[in-house]
């Protein structure tokens, strides 16, 4: 297991403006070196290089919505309004067009003082033509980095549809009965209920960032021993009368053969992303299986944090390939959260014996500490509210 700050190290933040600020800055600074040297050719210069940039984005979206007018639009719009949905779809949104029709109209403005203004057509005519050339052929394509914030940003990887399914279809369902099903475990089993710390109460979700993951534990650390399960769960679902949802149940043995019992799984989505990277017709690679992995992490995070369904009844354990060599890191790992669970979560309430050895002083004091150390009680009045009274000056 991770801990925090190992963790952030891992995790992929969500990115930034900082390529938005670093474009503005540098627009800046060279509008402003332009301004000083030739002032009256600012305008016409900035109109021409808009338009070269939104004239050629233009073009190549009408060549995209010759191909979705004559091949996609009864698939893929459903015979939906063309202004509505194909136009921006093709990257013919109001936006480009108000650009361009302001450049245009700037241009047209202050095009008197460019030199050679028929050879600034010409440019222009040549850069629309050129750029959906250069756009289709991949010469301007989109980076992997602007690949990659899209799909973040519009959770659109694999990741966040797996992260959502494994939400939404298991752990919302189950997660709200785990405390009742422990203290059916307990007991049926003859264990103190109480015996539990109350880190082991909690579902512990397994991430090895590689998703190589074993269907039995005990296969990977002879220090885990599989227990039994706890009982089943039954939910109508999806047609499926009484759809069974179970946990198992491990005993996992520390470095003094010490016995702790917990309720831990693996996350059952990264098969998929494991066996996506095996495919070849899959095109997912291991490194691109690694970046899933962690998005997924992320993005069920997020999801859970803001759960109350689920909320203090799960751990999500960040498990490092890197330290596989450890025949019982898997169970170190599962023990170090345990311990840190029980040391940092729930060891924050002091001793009522902690609470009543403040010193006092003189009997008023000790009255006052027994009052405070009991519970408190809620006093009613029957009587009716008295107005309040005037302060009245006694005067001898």
């Amino acid at each position: 297991m991770q801990c925090p700050r190992e963790q952030d190290a891992l995790i992929p933040r969500p990115r930034g403006d900082l390529p938005k600020l670093c474009a503005a800055v540098t627009a800046a600074v060279t509008i402003g070196g332009m301004l000083l040297f030739s002032p009256e050719k600012l305008l016409g210069w900035i109109a021409m290089a808009v338009l070269m940039l939104t004239g050629g984005p233009l073009l190549h979206g009408l060549c995209l919505l010759a191909e979705e007018l004559i091949y996609h639009s009864n698939t893929r719009y459903r015979g939906q309004g063309m202004l509505s949905h194909m136009l921006p779809a093709c990257g013919l949104g109001g936006k480009t067009l108000l650009t361009a029709g302001v450049a245009s109209l700037m241009l047209y403005l202050a095009g008197h003082h460019l030199p050679h203004k028929c050879n600034i057509w010409e440019l222009l005519v040549l850069v629309f033509v050129l750029y959906p050339l250069l756009k289709v052929s991949g010469v301007l394509g989109p980076s992997a980095v602007e690949v990659s914030d899209i799909c973040e940003g519009r959770k659109k990887n694999v990741a966040h549809g797996l992260a959502w399914s494994f939400y939404l279809g298991y752990l919302r369902l189950v997660l709200p009965h785990l405390e009742q099903s422990i203290a059916g475990f307990c007991a049926t089993h003859q264990l103190n209920n109480t015996s539990w710390g109350r880190g082991s109460r909690k579902l512990l979700i397994l991430i090895p960032l590689n998703a190589n993951i074993s269907h039995k534990l005990e296969d990977e650390d002879e220090n885990i021993q599989f227990y039994d399960n706890l009982p089943n769960n039954e939910i109508d679902r999806a047609g499926v009368r009484g759809r069974v949802y179970k946990h198992s149940v491990y005993r996992i043995m520390d470095e003094n053969r010490k016995v702790h019992e917990c309720v831990v799984e693996y996350a059952t989505p990264l098969l998929t992303l494991y066996n996506m990277s095996q495919e070849s017709s899959a095109g997912f690679g291991e490194p691109e299986r690694r970046q899933q992995v962690l998005l997924f992490f992320r993005t069920l995070q997020d999801i859970l944090e803001h759960s109350l369904e689920c909320r203090n009844r799960y751990k999500l354990i960040l498990l490092n390939d890197e330290q596989e060599d450890d025949p019982h890191f898997l169970s170190k790992a599962i023990l170090r959260h345990l311990e840190q669970q029980e040391r940092e979560e729930f060891c924050l309430t002091p001793n009522p014996q902690q609470e009543r050895a403040h010193p006092f002083v003189g009997n008023a004091h000790s009255n006052n500490g027994d009052v405070m150390s009991r519970d408190p009680t809620l006093m009613i009045s029957l009587e009716q509210p008295q107005p309040l009274r005037v302060p009245t000056e006694d005067t001898y």
